[in-house]
């Protein structure tokens, strides 16, 4: 008798399961947007390697490996005066290479 009731605790753990996913699921997906909030420029803040910046990519097309950027540059904040002057550099080279 003893192994019908722990299959029974099996089967509503199953059940349990099942709703939760489905409630998961149902809930609206959220794209988080990085603080640039430009499309191409990404925060990189990297410790291990002391990288930190921003990293702009544009242009992409398709190659043997993969859809690869066509441009793409790096702003450090050491070299441009920190986060603020790195973005604004940035910003002004998209714009540059859009044109």
């Amino acid at each position: 008798m003893p192994a019908k009731k722990a299959t029974k605790k099996r089967t509503a753990k199953k059940a349990t399961k099942k709703r939760a996913t489905k409630k998961a699921a149902a809930k609206k997906v959220t794209r988080r947007v990085g603080k640039s909030k430009i499309p191409g420029i990404s925060r990189i803040d990297q410790e291990s390697t002391r990288t930190h910046g921003w990293f702009v990519r544009v242009g992409y097309r398709r190659t043997k490996q993969g859809w690869r950027p066509k441009h793409r540059a790096f702003f450090g904040d050491k070299s441009h005066g920190g986060k603020s002057a790195a973005l604004k550099a940035a910003e002004q080279w998209l714009n540059s290479v859009k044109d």
